[in-house]
């Protein structure tokens, strides 16, 4: 397995991409899979997010200082979704909400990583060299058993 940091990253965003799937093609009155699918989406975004901001947003700013708005967008970004995360983790999903948070979740998550793939992995890519990012990759990995399980005890949702 690589351990390539923007691999990883991808990866995860991978993951995310079909658990949203699954949540749009269970049927309407689907309320046990839909909590089960939620669950596991907050479980991911919130690994996902902890490894980004403890981790590889620090990286990448240090290394392409033109990625600092970026990252600090991305950021706000995380912020909007870790307390979206909080309100659904305690939502019944047979609340009239439900659905349309989760909606609003992965619509919000679909242009964060189209932002990070699109427009600035690649700068970081060629800033960082396979080395580092290896290096950083294997960070991450090592950080993921300590990422908590709340998505407010994300740094960003406190910014």
């Amino acid at each position: 397995m690589s351990t390539d940091a923007i691999v990883l990253l991808k990866k995860d965003h991978q993951e995310v991409e079909k658990l949203f799937k699954k949540f749009e093609k269970a049927g309407d009155d689907a309320f046990e899979e839909k909590r089960q699918l939620v669950d596991a989406m907050i479980e991911e975004l919130t690994t996902h997010t902890y490894i980004e901001e403890e981790i590889f947003y620090p990286v990448a700013k240090e290394a392409v200082p033109e990625t600092r708005d970026h990252v600090l967008e991305s950021v706000e970004e995380h912020h909007v979704m870790v307390w979206l995360m909080a309100e659904l983790r305690d939502l019944d999903p047979q609340d009239e909400t439900f659905d349309a948070k989760v909606t609003v979740l992965t619509e919000n998550v679909r242009h964060h990583v189209e932002e990070e793939e699109d427009e600035w992995f690649p700068e970081v890519r060629k800033a960082l060299g396979r080395k580092r990012l290896q290096e950083v990759g294997q960070q991450m990995l090592d950080a993921r058993p300590d990422a908590p399980k709340d998505p407010l005890k994300i740094s960003s949702a406190h910014a």
